[in-house]
This record gives C-alpha cells, sequence and structure tokens, in this order.
C-alpha cells in the first residue's frame, strides 16, 4: 500500500473557524505572540496565557471538522496515511484521521510546567475540564500548563516526522506557508520520486528545487480536486 504523508496549517483548520494566527486579523494581531505563546511570556504572566488557551479550548466545542478533514481521513480507504499537523486542534481526530503526528503540541492536552515533555505529566483534558485555574497542579507538583510547543523550545515530534516523510510515496501540504521551522524543512527529507501536492487558496511561494503540483484552493475545495487525482 502506498504511503501519504499530509502536512498541515492553519489554513486547513480556517474554513472549520479556528482563527489562524498569522493572517490580518489572526490572533498575533490581537495577542503579541511574546506574551501568550514563549516560556518568558507564561513566566511573566502565567493567568493571561492559561486563560488564553482556555478560551481557545472553549472554541474548539463550537466547531466541527471541514470537509478537507473528512476527505484526509477518507484517504485511509486506499493510502497508508500519516498526518503531520502543525495545528493544535482535534479536528484531525474528530474527522477520522487515525494515525497524526502533532508538531506544535495539543490544545486539548495539559503538562508539568517543570517537565513538560515527559509523557508521564501530559494528560488529556475531558471537556469539562477545559477550564484550567492557577494552583491546578501536574503529577509532579507543578503548575499545569498548556501542552503547547512555544516560539523557543524543541519541537520534540520533528525526527518522528521526518521519518514518515522520508518514507512517503506522496506528500500533500494543506493551508501552511512553508515560512515555519522547523516543520518547513520537512519536504526536504521526501525521496526524489515523491509526487508532491500542494493545497492552498493563496499563491505560495515554494522555497524547494523540485516540481510541486500546485492546487490553488481552499482546503476543502482542493482536496476535494486531489481525492478525484488519486482515485479515493
Amino acid at each position: 500500500m502506498k504511503k501519504i504523508v499530509v502536512l498541515t496549517g492553519a489554513g486547513m483548520s480556517a474554513e472549520s473557524g479556528i482563527s489562524t494566527f498569522r493572517d490580518a486579523g489572526g490572533l498575533w494581531d490581537q495577542y503579541p505572540v511574546e506574551q501568550v505563546a514563549t516560556p518568558e511570556g507564561y513566566a511573566a504572566n502565567p493567568q493571561l496565557v492559561t486563560d488564553f488557551y482556555n478560551a481557545r479550548r472553549k472554541q474548539l466545542l463550537t466547531v466541527e471538522p471541514n470537509e478537507g478533514h473528512r476527505l484526509v481521513a477518507a484517504l485511509e480507504k486506499g493510502y497508508d496515511v500519516t498526518v503531520v499537523t502543525q495545528n493544535v486542534d482535534n479536528l484531525h481526530e474528530r474527522a477520522g484521521s487515525t494515525r497524526i503526528i502533532h508538531l506544535h503540541g495539543e490544545l486539548t492536552k495539559v503538562t508539568s510546567s517543570r517537565n513538560p515533555n515527559s509523557p508521564r505529566q501530559i494528560r488529556e483534558l475531558s471537556p469539562e475540564e477545559y477550564e484550567v485555574k492557577i494552583g491546578d497542579k501536574a503529577d509532579d507538583g507543578s503548575q499545569l500548563r498548556p501542552y503547547i510547543v512555544w516560539f523557543g523550545e524543541a519541537v520534540p515530534n520533528i525526527e518522528v516526522a521526518a521519518d514518515y516523510v522520508q518514507q512517503a510515496d506522496i506528500v500533500i501540504i494543506i493551508g501552511t506557508s512553508l515560512n515555519v521551522y522547523p516543520a518547513a524543512g520537512l519536504l526536504y527529507y521526501a525521496k526524489e520520486e515523491a509526487n508532491i501536492y500542494l493545497i492552498d487558496p493563496a499563491e505560495v511561494n515554494v522555497p524547494y528545487d523540485r516540481h510541486v503540483h500546485v492546487i490553488q484552493k481552499g482546503a476543502s475545495e482542493g482536496m476535494r480536486e486531489l481525492s478525484r487525482l488519486l482515485g479515493v
């Protein structure tokens, strides 16, 4: 069975109503990245950061996977599929994808602020627990923090993702500018004979010296076209 890696970014979830960070009017316009997405911001004002991610979690309860998410999941009917996502939402899971690597963490999980990448400290929250409070403790006694990879922190799953890209026969990129490293470097691991498809409504400057089949459409419309091309 041929192997597909689907690399998704904020544009994948935009059609579901999840605010993107980088676009005009996005979250970075409302909240400086230094305040809500760095270890220094968290140390300076843990209440602000905790409230920010509580609000992001609650938004998940109001949105649904879009057709693009569902069509990515449907690829599993004919292919061995791995989703590598820069998104922290759970829409791929809810759409039915079964192998998902989250590069930047997961909104629905919390962890220790002392040792955030310890598997023993990472915990899935039920929707009733989405309101994390200052004083809520991890098993090691430290304050619970979002299980999010902040700017300046290592990306623990990047090597796992690179291994999957190396094995892929087809790489599909959806809704990412290919400007965010280390994720943007993943395409360099694709084997020469791999077919690469890029779905994005905006014009994306492809920074790679190889052929990329560009479908200049949104996630759902683009995945409809690609599904026809792949015969799924």
